[in-house]
């Protein structure tokens, strides 16, 4: 396998962003800056990257409209973001208790919270996976820093 099969840029359209709060618009901002840092994304039709991904929701589906940086179109990859929705919902609770908690909370009940939020990332992140295993192969950092954008996508006011 070619060692650019990476996303070199990364660009979420501006009408599919959900308002967040601050923390949330936080973690997209350093989700995209470590996604970019480092990641594995191969789409499996295509021999060679880096990649440009254009990010979006339409119809209650999550697309990304892959293009090599040369502009070579690599792929358009849509899946239903449905099976997220309770995951995300819990996702965003814990987020809330979590962020409450950082305030008044013992640091013994800050980090339970913290590990129920980590392990429904991960279940979101491998849910993800799942939704892509044939058309895409990334690696699971990749998996997790995807899923905090599908949330800032998918949250509403």
């Amino acid at each position: 396998m070619s060692e650019d099969h990476y996303i070199s840029e990364l660009h979420i359209d501006a009408e599919s962003l959900a308002v967040t709060s601050p923390e949330m618009e936080h973690e997209r901002r350093v989700a995209i800056f470590d996604l970019l840092e480092e990641n594995s994304f191969h789409p499996k039709d295509s021999q060679s990257g880096p990649y440009i991904i254009n990010l979006s929701l339409s119809e209650g589906r999550l697309v990304l409209d892959v293009q090599r940086t040369n502009g070579a179109p690599r792929g358009n990859f849509s899946f239903s973001i449905k099976p997220f929705s309770r995951i995300i919902k819990d996702y965003f609770m814990i987020c809330e208790a979590y962020h409450d908690a950082i305030r008044t909370a013992t640091t013994a009940q800050i980090e339970a919270i913290d590990m129920g939020r980590r392990g429904l990332h991960n279940e979101g992140s491998r849910l993800l996976e799942d939704s892509l295993r044939n058309s895409v192969e990334l690696d699971f950092n990749t998996s997790r820093r995807l899923f905090t954008l599908i949330c800032a996508l998918h949250r509403r006011p």
